[in-house]
């Protein structure tokens, strides 16, 4: 498995992809998206970061397993209340947050928009820069609006932290953090509430 990951990661590079892409593509932290990146064949491996992959695409990869886990995701939400905006976190939160709009629309009566969030680890020059990410304005604006975020996985949390401090920087008010599966083990971040599906925990 983890020659495998390596040879994903560093096929990605060669594709041009950024190490916060391919922290997503892997469902990994960037530390180890890095650690993957630096790997040699047939070279003594450096030591590994202690993280783990995730591969969720039994899920990803079928629309009526996606249906269910967005209607999951959907009514943990709605345990901290309706909101106006599900904001999805590019580019594996997209699918989540685009069904979970719809769902909660059928679910509440209220009309529910689609916000999409861009990260700064996506970004080429991301390492030399402390910039937040961008929403787009292609989709949904979260200004004035109870927003919940959506992604798949929280690794450390960071990119978590990163689109609540712009959702309120836009004036939106963000009332939870919805994931597949939260690698951190965290009950919150900033305040805003994390609702996962699974929560792993180091023993």
């Amino acid at each position: 498995m983890k020659n495998k990951l390596i040879q994903k990661a560093q096929e990605l590079r060669q594709h041009g992809f950024t190490t916060g892409e391919i922290a997503d593509e892997l469902n990994v932290s960037m530390d180890t998206a890095r650690w993957l990146t630096l790997q040699k064949p047939n070279e003594e491996k450096i030591e590994s970061t202690g993280d783990f992959a995730i591969n969720w695409k039994s899920i990803g990869g079928n629309s009526t397993r996606l249906s269910y886990v967005s209607g999951a995701l959907s009514d943990l939400a709605l345990t901290h209340g309706e909101a106006d905006v599900v904001l999805g976190i590019a580019v594996s939160g997209v699918p989540f947050a685009t069904t979970m709009a719809d769902l909660l629309e059928d679910m509440t009566g209220l009309d529910t928009s689609l916000a999409i969030f861009h990260p700064n680890k996506h970004r080429k020059d991301q390492d030399q820069t402390e910039d937040e990410g961008t929403i787009s304005t292609n989709f949904g604006s979260v200004e004035g609006k109870k927003v919940i975020i959506v992604d798949d996985v929280i690794t450390s949390g960071k990119t978590a932290r990163e689109v609540i401090h712009t959702v309120k920087d836009h004036g939106g008010e963000p009332t939870c953090v919805t994931v597949l599966i939260d690698k951190a083990g965290l009950s919150e971040i900033e305040e805003v509430p994390v609702e996962s599906l699974i929560k792993v925990s180091r023993l």
